[in-house]
């Protein structure tokens, strides 16, 4: 990611048009899509690395199926830029792989995942309610004698986090973007209510537009402003596992998600499975830099994939990592003007599902601060007031979860 401007820049500028807060996958690709808008006095403060949040951490699997229209409105058009990354980005590779993609529910859950495949065919998504029978067929590998039907999208499946974080970023530094890692916003300054700049711990940067993408950090930034979201970070872990030599290695399975054992699984390089574990809304310190995984998390996640991928039962653990994202109240992100703050635009409260909508995202954002409002996608369903308008965000028909955890990657 070579830029002159980024290369030779030793101090912060004392000024910019828009500060984005967070070098996760939210703000890289905001600020590219600002830029591509012809905004140029774009700069990005990132307290360590670019992807040293829940983006380097995420399961990036890449999917349509949600159990609401506003999230499968942002995931179906970012689906679209990862299929046509060239045209769209034009640097780097997100690495998508459209292995395809299974949704499994308990057999209780059969009329509501019916219920969302029709509202997601409804906005264009390429899905369908297969039979146990026909899910088997489609993955052999997984068991399915505890279902009934389950959801299918044969065009989607995982991206590499990683590898699409750098192809924005090496494209919105070619277009003038500013990215400064090791850099720590220690304030967001506002005079009377508005916003009026950034502090950092290498001084003030004057602006009048912030965005904050800080992930799990957020509360830091916002309770000196008396805002309150209802945020909690939330720790989350992952454990990858090497296929047994009993698996035929001439295939890679499909990316599953399975809300009976609350589990996920994802071909993980050429004879590998990522395996990420349900999780309750536990609080964890976004100070905490343990990236390592507990014990206890492996033998659950083996226990979950053996479950649904019996020949994996003796595959060998790999590693895996640890990581925190930021839980709303509701479980769905927000993603606002701030009304009390003008000037301050957030995106926080993900519940781990960011990923794969982030490039659509960025655009609403870029759209909502250079034209005055979001045009790709209506925003409304996020808008950080619901709960003190008592209407947190409720699905129509969202499925039974074991033991109150969430699956949502």
């Amino acid at each position: 990611m070579r830029n002159e401007r980024t290369e030779m820049a030793v101090h912060q500028p004392k000024t910019a048009d828009v500060v984005i807060i967070g070098g996760g996958i939210i703000g890289i690709s905001t600020a590219f899509q600002l830029a591509r808008r012809g905004l140029r006095d774009v700069v990005v403060v990132e307290r360590q690395h670019l992807g040293a949040g829940a983006t380097g951490k995420s399961g990036a699997l890449v999917r349509c199926h949600y159990t609401n229209v506003p999230e499968a409105r942002l995931a179906l058009e970012s689906l679209r830029i990862f299929r046509e990354w060239d045209d769209e980005v034009g640097a780097g590779s997100p690495g998508f792989d459209p292995v395809g993609f299974l949704r499994l529910v308990a057999p209780r859950d059969e009329a509501r995942l019916r219920a969302n495949v029709a509202a997601l065919q409804a906005i264009g998504v390429e899905t369908s309610v297969v039979t146990a029978d026909e899910a088997h067929a489609i993955e052999p590998l997984i068991r399915t004698d505890d279902l009934t039907v389950a959801a299918f999208e044969p065009g989607s499946g995982t991206a590499d986090p990683n590898g699409a974080l750098y192809g924005f970023a090496t494209a919105a530094t070619a277009l003038g973007v500013l990215i400064l890692t090791e850099t720590t916003a220690t304030e967001i300054v506002t005079r009377g209510d508005r916003v009026v700049g950034v502090h950092t711990e290498a001084g003030r940067i004057a602006t009048e537009t912030v965005v904050l993408a800080a992930g799990a950090r957020s509360d830091q930034l916002l309770h000196p402003l008396g805002l309150d979201l209802g945020l909690t970070p939330t720790r989350t872990q992952v454990v990858i596992f090497r296929w047994p030599p009993t698996v035929d290695l001439g295939r890679r399975h499909r990316v599953v998600i399975d809300s009976i054992r609350g589990s996920w699984f994802r071909p993980e390089g050429d004879a590998g499975t990522l395996v990420g574990l349900g999780v309750a809304a536990r609080p964890a310190s976004p100070d905490d830099a343990d990236e390592t995984i507990d014990a206890a998390a492996v033998g659950r996640a083996r226990s979950a994939m053996a479950h649904r991928f019996p020949g994996f039962a003796a595959a060998t653990m790999r590693g895996g990592w640890a990581g925190a994202y930021m839980y709303s109240a509701d479980g769905h992100p927000i993603i606002d003007q701030i009304p009390a703050v003008p000037g301050l635009w957030v995106m926080t409260g993900d519940s781990g599902t960011s990923f794969k909508t982030a490039p659509a995202i960025g655009i609403c954002l870029a759209e909502w601060i250079t034209e005055g409002t979001p045009k790709l996608v209506d925003l409304t369903a996020f808008r950080s007031t619901r709960f003190a308008e008592g209407r947190p965000w409720v699905d129509d028909a969202p499925y039974a979860r074991p033991d109150k955890l969430t699956v949502q990657r």
